[in-house]
C-alpha cells in the first residue's frame, strides 16, 4: 500500500496514534519500559563485573572472551543505549574509558563487516550524541572530537580490504598488517554492501571522501553483478566478481545490503540508491515471495532452493515500513510472530512447509530483528499487537535466558538449553528496540519540535531534530549532522572573503585615485571606466552582505518522490 503524503523531506510527522484502546488488555508501556531497563542493567553490570575489557560476556561461566577483535566491543555497542535509557553519567564515564583503553593498532584479524557496524557505527553514533549526553565537546564539534577520531582510525584499518580488482572488499583484514596473503576472496553480499551509512557519515564529518567513495564502488559492483532476473546471490569472489553461492533471498548473507540501499537513500537523499532497491524489491516479490513468506531461490532461474525462514529475515517488515508498504509489512510480520509464539523466540532456521525448526539451526541468540520491525511498525500504525510482541519478548527472554551473570544465548528453542554467550548486539539492538517500542516520548522519536542549533567552523547547523537513521547494529545516526561539516561550504565562504578583500582593496584604490585626481589638473577620459561609474559600483557592493548565512532551519532540496517521516520512514508518492 502506497501512501500519498506531500510533505517536505525534513518535516518529521509522528505517526504513533497513542496507546491502544481502553479495554485494558494491551501491555502497559510504562511497566514494560521499566522491565526492559532492568534487563539492560542486569546484562550491562554483569559484563562490567565479569567480562570487561574483553569483547563479550560469557554468562554461564561469569567471565569474558574476545570475539570480533579485542575492542571491549560490548562497551562500544552499549554506549548509545545508555543515553537512550537516560543514563548520562555512565555515558560520560564510558567515553573516558574507551579513549583510555581501546587501541586499533593491534595484530588482530578482524571482520570488516562487524568492525564497521559495531565499532565504527557505535563510535560515530556516540560522537554525535555526546553533547546531548552532557559531554564537554571540543571546539569544532561535531566536525571533530575524540570519538570521531577513534571511528576514523578504525575505518582506516578497514580500507586495505577494499583494494581489490572489483572494489568489493575482503571479509577479513589484519588491523596491523592489512589483508593476509592467504585471505579467502569469497565474501558474503552483506559483507560488501553494508558500509554506506557509516562511511558516508564519516566522510561528511571528516571531509575525507575516501570512505564514501569505496562504499559506493562496492554497492555499484554488486548492482552490476545481479542476474538477468534481478537477483543477487549469497557469496561472491571479490577478485573475479563470480558468484560462488547462488542462493538469493532476503536473509543471512544478503540482508543488510538491501537495508543499506534504503537507509543510504534516506540518509544521503540519493535517488539512485532508492531506485536500485525498488528494482530489487520487484524481483524479490516476483521470485521469492510466497504467501507473505520469503523463500530462497536460485538467483539465475528463480526456482526454490530452500523453503525456509531465517530469524535474520525478520528485519524485512521494518524495511518495508520505510518505503511505506505497511500492509505487506504487517502480513509478513504476523507470519514471523506466529513462529515466535510457537517457540518463545525465533529459531535461526524454520522450515515453512513442515512448520518446525531445521536441524542444527534451532537456537535463538537473542536477536533483535523481529523487535526492530515491531518498533518501526508501531510508530507507523499504533497497532497494539506490536506491543504484544514486545511483551512476549520480555517475558520469553527473562524466563528462558536470564541467568545470574546476564542473559545467555538459547542454544535450542525446543528444550530451552542455553549456550555460554551474550552477543554485544543484545545491548546494542535487542534491548534498545524493546525500550523504544515502549517509550513513545524518547528523544529518538523526536518529531522536529525541538532541536539544537550548533555553530561549527563551517557555519550554523541543526542537530537533534529527529529522523535518526539506525545502522544495522541499531546505532542511530543524525542525518542533519552530514550537513554540518561540508568543506564545500567553507570553500564558498573563503571565496566570498577573498572577494570582499578584493573589493575593499579596489575601494581603497579608487579613493586614493580620486584624492590624487582632485589635487591635479589631469582628468581621465570619459567612458565605462570613469571614476563616477566605479564609485557607484562600490556603493552597490557595500550594501550586499559580506557572508551568506545558512537559515536556522534549512531543508535540503528533495531530489526524488520519497517523503521522510518519523524515524526515517519513507512514503512513496504513487503518482
Amino acid at each position: 500500500m502506497l501512501f500519498r503524503l506531500v510533505i517536505p523531506l525534513c518535516v518529521l510527522l509522528p505517526l504513533h496514534h497513542g496507546a491502544p484502546g481502553p479495554d485494558g488488555t494491551a501491555p502497559d508501556p510504562a511497566h514494560y519500559r521499566e522491565r526492559v531497563k532492568a534487563m539492560f542493567y542486569h546484562a550491562y553490570d554483569s559484563y562490567l563485573e565479569n567480562a570487561f575489557p574483553y569483547d563479550e560476556l560469557r554468562p554461564l561461566t561469569c567471565d569474558g572472551h574476545d570475539t570480533w577483535g579485542s575492542f571491549s566491543l560490548t562497551l562500544i555497542d552499549a554506549l548509545d543505549t545508555l543515553l537512550i535509557l537516560g543514563n548520562v553519567s555512565e555515558f560520560q564515564r564510558v567515553v573516558e574509558v574507551l579513549q583510555d583503553n581501546v587501541d586499533f593498532d593491534i595484530d588482530v584479524n578482524a571482520s570488516v563487516f562487524e568492525t564497521n557496524i559495531r565499532v565504527v557505527g557505535g563510535l560515530l553514533s556516540a560522537h554525535l550524541l555526546s553533547k546531548k549526553a552532557g559531554v564537554e565537546v571540543e571546539a569544532g564539534w561535531p566536525c571533530s572530537g575524540p570519538l570521531l577520531r577513534m571511528a576514523e582510525e578504525a575505518a582506516r584499518k578497514l580500507l586495505p580490504a577494499f583494494q581489490t580488482p572489483t572494489g568489493m572488499p575482503y571479509g577479513t583484514v589484519n588491523l596491523l598488517h592489512g589483508v593476509n596473503p592467504g585471505e579467502t576472496p569469497v565474501t558474503c553480499t552483506a559483507g560488501i554492501g553494508t558500509f554506506i551509512v557509516e562511511f558516508a557519515t564519516l566522510s561528511s564529518l571528516t571531509g575525507d571522501p575516501v570512505f564514501e567513495d569505496v562504499a559506493r564502488v562496492a554497492l555499484m559492483r554488486l548492482w552490476e553483478s545481479r542476474s538477468d532476473i534481478g537477483l543477487v546471490g549469497n557469496h561472491i569472489d571479490v577478485l573475479t566478481g563470480k558468484w560462488v553461492a547462488q542462493d538469493a533471498g532476503i536473509g543471512a548473507g544478503v540482508d543488510s545490503y538491501f537495508e543499506y540501499l534504503v537507509k543510504g537513500a534516506i540518509l544521503l537523499q540519493d535517488k539512485k540508491l532508492m531506485a536500485m532497491f525498488l528494482e530489487y524489491n520487484k524481483a524479490i516479490r516476483n521470485y521469492t515471495r510466497f504467501d507473505d513468506w520469503y523463500l530462497w531461490v536460485q538467483m539465475y532461474k528463480g526456482t526454490v532452493s530452500m523453503p525456509v525462514f531465517q530469524s535474520l529475515e525478520a528485519y524485512w517488515p521494518g524495511l518495508q515500513s520505510l518505503i511505506g508498504d505497511i500492509d505487506n509489512a504487517m502480513r509478513t510480520f504476523l507470519n514471523y510472530y506466529t513462529v515466535w509464539k510457537q517457540f518463545g523466540g525465533l529459531p535461526e532456521f524454520y522450515n515453512i512447509p513442515q512448520g518446525y525448526t531445521v536441524e542444527k539451526r534451532e537456537g535463538y541468540p537473542l536477536r533483535p530483528e523481529l523487535i526492530e520491525s515491531a518498533m518501526y511498525l508501531y510508530r507507523a500504525t499504533g497497532d497494539p499487537i506490536l506491543l504484544e510482541l514486545g511483551r512476549d519478548a520480555v517475558e520469553s527472554i527473562e524466563k528462558i535466558s536470564k541467568v545470574e551473570c546476564g542473559f545467555a544465548t538459547i542454544k535450542d528453542l525446543r528444550d530451552h538449553k542455553l549456550d555460554n554467550r551474550m552477543e554485544s548486539f543484545f545491548l546494542a539492538e535487542t534491548v534498545k528496540y524493546l525500550y523504544l517500542l515502549f517509550d513513545p516520548t524518547n528523544f529518538i522519536h523526536n518529531n522536529g519540535s525541538t532541536f539544537d542549533a550548533v555553530i561549527t567552523p563551517y557555519g550554523e547547523c541543526i542537530l537533534g531534530a529527529g529522523g535518526y537513521i539506525f545502522n544495522t547494529e541499531a546505532h542511530p545516526i543524525d542525518p542533519a549532522a552530514l550537513h554540518c561539516c561540508r568543506r564545500l561550504k567553507e570553500e564558498q565562504w573563503e571565496v566570498e572573503e577573498l572577494m570582499k578583500e578584493f573589493y575593499s582593496l579596489k575601494r581603497s584604490k579608487s579613493r586614493f585615485q580620486k584624492k590624487t585626481i582632485s589635487s591635479g589638473p589631469w582628468e581621465p577620459p570619459a567612458g565605462p571606466g570613469t571614476l563616477s561609474s566605479s564609485g557607484n559600483q562600490d556603493q552597490t557592493r557595500e550594501k550586499k552582505p559580506a557572508k551568506r548565512k545558512t537559515p536556522l532551519l534549512s531543508c535540503p532540496s528533495q531530489p526524488f518522490t520519497s517523503k521522510l517521516a518519523l524515524l526515517g520512514q519513507v512514503f512513496l508518492d504513487s503518482s
